[in-house]
C-alpha cells in the first residue's frame, strides 16, 4: 500500500520567504548549513517567536538565534537577535517582552562571563540582563505575575552565595575530582556528581531564591519542572536512590514562599513520573507515568491529569499514539503530540474524561505552543525538515515563512508494507529519480535506534536524501518495538530481540526488492545506537550485504550493560549473563566475530556514555585481530570522533562522517575507488 508516491506532498507556502529553499543534496556542506527550526513559542497577544540554529562559519558549532514569525503566514520572518554566543529558550513575559537564555556578553558587566543568563528583550529597545548565576540560568517557566522558574547548578555542598568563590578556588587548584556515593554517575555525555542542580525562583527584577538549597547531586539531575500560573507552587520530578543501583522519580510540589515540600505522586517499584505541567487555572497537573521495564515487559508511558488538591486522576485515552509533547490549550483542553503509525498526530484531550479526538495528523509535531490565534508547532516528516505551523481549531495547517525550507528532493517517498506472520510491517522507501528498470538503484537498509523510535520525521544526523542524491534507494522500516503502534508494538520483540527485528526488516526488504527498479545484488545495511547493535549482530549472521555501517553500536553486552549510563535498566531487564546465558549467547554480537566477512565501517564518539567508546574499541580489536589476511588488505574501517557524544553534532564532523559513510558504501557496494588512507574531508 502506498501512502504517497511520486513527488512528496507539501503544504502550500506563502511566496514571501526569508531565504531560497535548499535543493542541492550533492552539497553536503551546504546541507549542514541549512537553518534548523529548534522551537517556537507564542504570546497571548498574538506574537510568535522561533529559535533557529545555524552552523557558524568554520562549522565548529550550531548557534541559535531568535526570529519573529508572522502568525498569519504572509510576511517573512524577522531576525531579532544576533550574538555569536546565541540565544535559546524563548518565552514571553506578561508585559509582552521576550525572555530568553544566552551567554552573550553583558554590556553593563553584570552577568557572569561565559555562562547563560536570563535576558529580556522589550518590544522596542535593546535586550538587558534580568538575572545571572555562576552556574548559569536555564529558563523553565513564567508565571502570570512575571516571576520565573529557572535551573542552575552549584558545586556540591555549596550555596548560590558562595558558588562563585568556590568555583574559582577549584579552577585555580586545577582540581577535577568527583566524589561518587552511588549511581548514576553519568548521563549521555556529561558527568553526574560534579555539580548540584537547583531550581531557583527569579523575580521580575532579577532577585534569586534557591527553592532547593538542600538537594544533593542526584535529586534534580534530570528533573523536569513547571511553575504554577500564580507563581506560588513548583511541580518537579524528584529523584532518589533505591537499592540495586536504581533510582525512582516522584512528583513533588514546592511552596515558593516557604520552600515546604509535598510529595504529590510517589514513585514505586512499578512506575515513576516526569514532565509535570500545570493547567492554565493551576488546578490540575498533567504528568507522564512510566511503568518499570522488566524481562517480559518494556516501559509504557501513560498521560495522566491529576487534581493538585488531591483526588483520582484522569487517564488520557491515547490509543496507539506514543506521547512526546504536551501543552494546555487556551480553552482548558490538553494537547498531546506524539508518534503514530510511522507518522504523528496532535490529539485534544478532555481533561474531565480523558477522551481524545484528533486535531491534526499526517506529520510529526513538536514544540506545541498555544497562542491567541491557535496552536503553533513545528511540523516535520521524512521528506521535510521541521517547519513552523499554525494549527486551527478545525485542524487546518498553515506554514509560517521562516528560514530553512527545503525544495525539490532528489527522488520520491513511498510507504511500503508487507506481512510478517500475522503482523503488518511497514516502512518508508526513498527512491532516487534515476532509478528505472534499465538502471536499477542499489539498496540501503537503515534500522533505527531506540529501539523505541520511529522513522517518521526528518533527521539532520541520518538524512536519507544525501544517499538518494548519490543514487541509492533507502528503506527505513518501523519493525518490532517501534513507537506509535501502542503497547503491543512496543513490546513485540522485547527484550531487545535482534532476531525478531531483523526478520521483520529483512522480510520487508525482500518484498521491496521484487521491484525491477531496485538492485538486490548491491546492498548495504546501516544503523546507529540500537540500529548499530543490529548492524553488529547482522554482520555475524548473514553475508547478504556488501557493506555494513555501525554507529554507536553495542558489541559485547556483558560489558556494555555494566558500563552504560543506563546500567540499572539494562541489568534489570537482561540480568547477569550467568542468570540469562541463552539470551546473552544468542544476542551479544561479539560471539560471532569469526563469522563476519562483510566489510564494516565502525563510527563512534569518545564522549558517548550511553554506548561507551569501549564497545567500538573492543569491536575494532576483535575485527583487526581476527582478520585472516595481510593488514593492508583488511576491508574494515574505524572513524573515531574524539569530541562527539552519542550523536555527531558538530557540523564539521558531520561533514566528514557523511562523506566517509557514503564513500565507504560506494567502494563496497558500487565498486568505486577505495576510501583514501588519509581522509580528504
Amino acid at each position: 500500500m502506498a501512502r504517497s508516491s511520486g513527488s512528496v506532498a507539501r503544504m502550500s507556502t506563502p511566496s514571501a520567504e526569508t531565504s531560497s529553499p535548499f535543493t542541492d543534496f550533492s552539497d553536503i556542506d551546504g546541507f549542514l548549513r541549512i537553518p534548523r527550526l529548534a522551537s517556537v513559542t507564542a504570546s497571548q497577544d498574538g506574537r510568535v517567536v522561533a529559535a533557529i540554529q545555524e552552523a557558524d562559519e568554520p562549522g565548529a558549532k550550531l548557534v541559535s538565534s531568535l526570529w519573529e514569525l508572522d502568525p498569519a503566514g504572509s510576511e517573512p520572518a524577522r531576525r531579532l537577535t544576533f550574538s555569536a554566543q546565541g540565544e535559546s529558550s524563548p518565552r514571553f513575559a506578561p508585559d509582552g517582552s521576550l525572555l530568553f537564555s544566552s551567554a552573550r556578553p553583558d554590556p553593563e558587566g553584570g552577568a557572569e562571563e561565559e555562562t547563560a543568563a536570563i535576558w529580556r528583550l522589550p518590544r522596542t529597545g535593546e535586550a538587558q540582563v534580568v538575572a545571572s548565576a555562576p552556574g548559569g540560568l536555564s529558563l523553565l517557566s513564567v508565571a502570570e505575575d512575571g516571576h520565573m522558574l529557572a535551573a542552575t547548578a552549584v558545586l556540591p555542598g555549596g550555596t548560590l552565595e558562595d558558588d562563585a568563590e568556590r568555583r574559582k578556588a577549584r579552577k585555580d587548584a586545577k582540581q577535577t575530582t568527583i566524589w561518587h556515593t552511588g549511581m548514576p554517575i553519568r548521563l549521555w555525555d556529561h558527568e553526574i556528581g560534579d555539580r548540584s542542580r537547583r531550581l531557583v525562583l527569579v523575580s521580575p527584577h532579577g532577585d534569586l531564591t534557591d527553592l532547593t538549597p538542600d538537594v544533593g547531586t542526584v535529586t534534580l539531575y534530570a528533573a523536569s519542572a513547571d511553575l504554577s500560573p500564580d507563581g506560588t507552587t513548583v511541580a518537579t520530578s524528584w529523584t532518589h536512590r533505591v537499592r540495586g543501583g536504581e533510582t525512582r522519580s516522584s512528583i513533588v510540589l514546592l511552596d515558593t514562599a516557604t520552600l515546604r515540600r509535598e510529595v504529590l505522586l510517589e514513585a514505586g517499584e512499578h512506575a515513576q513520573y516526569s514532565s509535570p505541567l500545570f493547567s492554565r487555572d493551576g488546578r490540575h497537573l498533567a504528568v507522564i507515568r512510566s511503568t518499570t521495564s522488566s524481562p517480559s515487559d518494556t516501559s509504557y508511558s501513560r498521560l495522566e491529569i491529576h487534581p493538585v488538591g488531591g483526588g483520582d486522576p484522569v487517564i488520557a485515552q491515547l490509543g496507539d499514539l506514543t506521547p512526546s509533547d504536551i501543552e494546555w490549550a487556551v480553552d482548558g483542553a490538553l494537547l498531546v503530540a506524539g508518534d503514530l503509525h510511522s507518522s504523528g498526530a496532535v490529539l485534544v484531550i478532555d481533561p474531565s474524561t480523558g477522551e481524545a479526538r484528533t486535531l491534526v495528523g499526517g506529520g510529526v509535531f513538536s514544540s506545541l505552543a498555544a497562542g491567541a490565534d491557535g496552536v503553533f508547532a513545528l511540523r516535520s516528516d521524512v521528506g521535510e525538515p521541521a517547519r513552523p505551523t499554525r494549527i486551527a481549531t478545525d485542524g487546518a495547517v498553515t506554514e509560517l515563512p521562516a528560514p530553512g525550507a527545503v525544495g525539490a528532493l532528489p527522488g520520491t517517498l513511498e510507504w511500503v508494507e508487507t506481512k510478517v506472520g500475522d503482523v503488518t510491517v511497514g516502512g518508508w522507501l526513498c527512491l532516487p529519480a534515476s532509478a528505472s528498470t534499465g538502471s536499477p538503484a542499489p539498496m540501503m537498509l537503515w534500522i533505527h535506534g531506540g529501539p523505541h523510535a520511529s522513522y517518521n520525521a526528518w533527521s539532520w544526523r541520518w538524512c536519507p536524501w544525501l544517499a538518494v542524491e548519490r543514487g541509492y534507494a533507502v528503506l527505513m522500516p518501523d519493525p518490532a518495538m517501534s513507537t506509535g503502534y501502542g503497547d503491543t508494538g512496543l513490546n513485540r520483540g522485547w527484550p531487545r530481540r535482534p532476531d525478531v527485528v531483523y526478520r521483520e526488516c529483512e522480510t520487508l526488504l525482500d518484498a521491496v526488492l521484487v521491484r525491477e527498479d531496485l538492485d538486490g545484488s548491491r546492498t548495504a545495511m546501516l544503523g546507529a545506537s540500537f540500529g548499530g547493535f543490529m548492524a553488529n549482530w547482522i554482520a555475524g549472521h548473514t553475508e547478504r550485504f556488501d557493506a555494513i555501517v555501525s554507529h554507536a553500536g553495542l558489541w559485547a553486552l556483558d560489558q556494555q550493560h555494566r558500563t552504560t549510563d543506563a546500567a540499572a535498566g539494562k541489568m534489570r531487564v537482561h540480568l547477569h549473563e550467568e542468570e540469562n546465558p541463552d539470551w546473552y549467547r544468542a544476542f551479544s554480537p561479539h560471539h560471532e566475530v569469526e563469522t563476519i566477512t562483510t566489510p564494516m565501517l565502525i563510527t563512534h564518539g569518545n564522549r558517548d556514555y550511553r554506548v561507551p567508546i569501549s564497545e567500538a574499541l573492543r569491536l575494532w580489536w576483535d575485527l583487526v585481530s581476527t582478520w585472516d589476511g595481510e593488514p593492508q588488505d583488511m576491508p574494515h574501517r574505524f572513524l573515531q570522533l574524539t569530541s562527539e557524544n552519542h550523536w555527531v553534532l558538530t557540523p564539521s564532523n558531520a561533514l566528514a562522517w557523511n562523506q566517509a559513510v557514503l564513500a565507504f558504501c560506494d567502494q563496497h557496494v558500487r565498486g568505486a575507488e577505495p576510501v583514501p588512507e588519509v581522509l580528504p574531508w
